[in-house]
């Protein structure tokens, strides 16, 4: 790995090669951060209305503060990759613990929300002990371990594309910009529209089970989750956009 120098960076910034490189890895971290941002979005709406908007700065700024923090560690990053344990005659690396782990927790916090949204009333069960509501001290560490999944898997990701660490923390900054500017307009478009909640909550899942799979071996390529999740935000898109020609329509009806 390429350590930080004013003549490595002068020499890097004159190569056209890694500034390909670093297109394309900016382009993978945001695209990698839309999972994250769907989850920071969904959990600070649980939040106070006055607290919302800082609970997205603390969670993307936490996410930034690990990712330079692991590139500062890549070479032990690198080494995550490397199995510790077997179980079912696969070995697992601690990259794919992690995952697993992540995966878990992600599929039961959006089975959870789903579970509470199709039945707003439950009752105290599995998904609600106590009814306790949620605080800023819970959301942050909720966002923290999701924070810290996507960012392990976002940079050994990243060293698979470039060897150069001023690239990876260009790029790491950039992509944080770019959730920074659109965690607001976001976190306020799916909290107005109850069903992309629940179609957000849909991404999560399949997101948290995507990482069980990864974690286990089972490579599932990112264009067709992507692809999936672009075609159901069509779909929806559709939907909203047919919902609002209704209420128009509606609203013209009774002035006449």
């Amino acid at each position: 790995m390429d350590a930080f120098s004013f003549d490595n960076l002068a020499a890097l910034a004159a190569d056209p090669v890694v500034w390909a490189a670093l297109a394309a890895l900016i382009a993978m971290e945001v695209v990698l951060g839309i999972d994250n941002l769907i989850f920071i979005s969904i959990v600070t709406n649980k939040l106070p209305e006055h607290q919302r908007a800082r609970g997205r700065r603390v969670g993307i700024g936490l996410a930034l503060i690990l990712r330079l923090a692991l590139l500062g560690t890549v070479a032990f990053i690198v080494q995550l990759t490397t199995p510790v344990v077997n179980l079912f005659g696969h070995g697992l690396s601690w990259r794919d613990l992690i995952l697993i782990a992540g995966g878990l927790f992600l599929v039961w916090k959006a089975t959870k929300e789903i579970h509470h949204r199709v039945d707003p009333d439950p009752g105290p069960d599995m998904f609600d002990r106590g009814g306790v509501t949620a605080t800023f001290g819970s959301v942050v560490v909720q966002i923290l371990i999701l924070d810290m999944v996507f960012s392990v898997d976002s940079i050994i990701t990243a060293v698979g594309m470039t060897p150069h660490i001023p690239v990876m923390v260009v790029a790491v900054i950039v992509a944080v910009i770019v959730m920074l500017l659109a965690a607001n307009p976001l976190a306020n478009f799916i909290n107005a529209n109850p069903t992309v909640v629940m179609l957000a909550l849909g991404f999560l899942l399949m997101i948290g089970m995507t990482l069980i799979a990864e974690g286990f071996g089972a490579h599932v390529s990112k264009g067709y989750i992507y692809s999936a999740m672009a075609f159901s935000t069509a779909v929806e898109a559709l939907n909203l956009i047919s919902r609002r020609a209704q209420r128009r329509k509606a609203r013209q009806r009774s002035r006449a």
